[in-house]
């Protein structure tokens, strides 16, 4: 960069992984019918979108889902592991209670030396992390970041009850944030709201070298649903009116891929044609923090989300967490 130029963030390359492993709905009615519980593809695409999604196998965990999603980021970028200056992992199954995941995929990456963390917002995660790197990039503090949402989500799942583990799945998708003379991400929203901290939780902790509480995920689908649908809009609304656009401006929309009407709900409220609407939920189901980075990559790949395109990124999540970032591709 020159000397007392303008200092921004852009996204220079990006990057995913899903594991191997994939589940139909239809595998998964077999699985839940030798559990005694019924559900079905109808019921399961009626109520959410969902068709598929991927499982990590045992031993897999999210350092590793995140590793081949930032490998993938860095060739994309032109870069290599010891350009990186940075590493944030969104994630809410991390591999340890400590250290972080982020850390754990540094010495993996081979990148050792630079600042290395996890940041858990739940399904809002990469936004709260691309947001924090895109700080951090701003305040000079680093120039070539990587940000990852990497989840291994069938770990804390309740194979009992179908209201919930049809939902979810494993990836990882990956972002390498760079500084520019142009701006790259434009403005960000985020929030929380503790007070809804029950209805979307994994409740259980470790102590004394036991489990206590429920570690497996609890979800009141109704309340999340319609808190989601409120708090989106308003989100999408006060980060164009931070940047100085309007819905007019908007090229993509790539939200948190968790049901398919919360995301037509959100586009439709931001009179959006739903062919702007970038949707991978029928064939990832929800993958917590990294599923708007891996509908992102997605996205570039199939060649929909193209260099100067203004896109929205849109996390909702437990906590209860939302936002949103506006960015030039």
């Amino acid at each position: 960069m020159k000397p007392n130029a303008p200092r921004y963030s852009r996204i220079t390359g990006t990057g995913s992984w899903l594991p191997p492993r994939r589940l139909t709905n239809h595998d998964m009615a077999a699985m839940l019918a030798a559990r005694g519980v019924e559900t079905s593809d109808e019921w399961i695409v009626e109520r959410t979108g969902i068709r598929a999604r991927h499982f990590a196998d045992d031993g897999v965990n999210a350092s590793d889902l995140a590793l081949h999603a930032a490998r993938h980021a860095l060739e994309a970028a032109g870069r290599r592991a010891e350009d990186v200056d940075l590493i944030i992992v969104a994630t809410s199954t991390p591999d340890m209670v400590f250290p972080s995941t982020a850390c754990i995929l540094q010495a993996k990456l081979g990148a050792s030396g630079c600042p290395a963390f996890d940041v858990q917002a739940v399904c809002s995660g990469f936004v709260y992390g691309l947001t924090i790197a895109d700080a951090m990039i701003r305040a000079g503090s680093a120039s070539c970041a990587l940000v990852i949402g990497a989840e291994v989500f069938s770990r804390i799942l309740d194979f009992d009850d179908r209201t919930t583990c049809v939902l979810f799945g494993d990836g990882a998708g990956a972002v390498v944030l760079e500084a520019s003379e142009e701006p790259g991400i434009l403005a960000s929203d985020l929030h929380a709201d503790g007070r809804h901290v029950g209805i979307l939780c994994t409740p259980g902790t470790v102590s004394g070298g036991q489990v206590l509480g429920d570690p497996l995920l609890k979800m009141d689908g109704q309340a999340v649903f319609k808190l989601a649908i409120g708090v989106l809009e308003q989100s999408a609304r006060a980060v164009l009116e931070k940047a100085g656009r309007s819905e007019a401006d908007l090229d993509w929309l790539i939200p948190h891929q968790a049901n398919i009407r919360i995301m037509q709900g959100t586009a439709k409220k931001l009179k959006l044609p739903l062919d702007k609407l970038i949707v991978t939920v029928h064939e990832h189901g929800n993958t917590s923090a990294a599923s708007v980075p891996l509908a992102l990559d997605a996205a570039v790949k199939s060649g929909r989300v193209k260099r100067g395109d203004t896109v929205m990124l849109e996390g909702v999540g437990g906590g209860f967490t939302w936002g949103a970032v506006l960015l030039d591709f």
